[in-house]
């Protein structure tokens, strides 16, 4: 038994077991949103992290030693962003006839993201390091972390609030898209990636290749476009 524990314990201090548990607690809930029939409920981002915690927890393992392992699927989050250039590229006649609506909404949606986030804060007395750190929610992680050091907020907390937004957007994408009627593959998949970022993205993916390849643009144009309107919205607070 001892000689067990003294296994588990090299195991657990060990960056590629926890890269492992990250991976097969992924593959895992992908299974089982498969059986669901890809059911908005069983978002396998969200089923990921609830068994991934459940180990964190059980073991006794502290973040820091989890996210040695982690962090290797956290760097990929910058090409897999870029990557998203390719449904630019391989629906760009698509997206130059829908380019005029598509900005619109661009902007819009950024806008009331940023504002609805400063608008909360102040009037609930959040203190403004957290909401600097709410303000990125509606783009992707390390786009959003990257935002919230540079405008002196907390990037992990901010991580967690882009999970947060992403998960809810997945769930609730498909359910409202249909209670609204609009059946335009493109104009869902913009607005689950203009919103709700990766998350959005993949379920998106999951539903409709079109709706997939317009969500990925609008999440790198939100990105780009929060980027720049962030500073000047967090003046507003001072």
């Amino acid at each position: 038994m001892t000689g067990d524990f003294a296994v588990w314990v090299y195991l657990s201090r060990t960056p590629l077991l926890w890269l492992t548990v990250t991976l097969l607690a992924y593959v895992i809930a992908d299974r089982i949103a498969q059986a669901t029939g890809r059911h908005p409920l069983a978002n396998p981002v969200l089923i990921a992290i609830a068994l991934t915690a459940t180990v964190l927890e059980t073991t006794g393992t502290p973040y820091a030693t989890y996210f040695e392992g982690a962090q290797f699927v956290h760097f990929l989050l910058g090409p897999a962003t870029v990557a998203l250039a390719i449904p630019l590229y391989e629906y760009r006649a698509t997206v130059l006839r829908a380019l005029v609506p598509m900005l619109a909404a661009l902007v819009v949606g950024s806008v009331v993201a940023l504002s609805s986030a400063l608008l909360l804060g102040r009037t609930f007395g959040i203190p403004r390091d957290v909401i600097v750190s709410l303000a990125p929610k509606s783009v992707t992680t390390g786009v959003a972390m990257g935002i919230a050091q540079t405008l002196g907020g907390d990037p992990t907390l901010a991580a967690v609030i882009v999970m947060l937004t992403g998960m809810t957007g997945g769930i609730l994408v498909t359910p409202l898209m249909n209670a609204l009627r609009i059946r335009d593959m493109r104009a869902r998949g913009f607005a689950a990636g203009l919103a709700a970022h990766g998350v959005g993205t993949a379920r998106a993916f999951q539903v409709n290749e079109v709706a997939g390849a317009f969500a990925g643009i609008a999440l790198g144009f939100n990105a780009f476009l929060t980027a720049i309107l962030a500073p000047i919205a967090v003046t507003f607070l001072r």
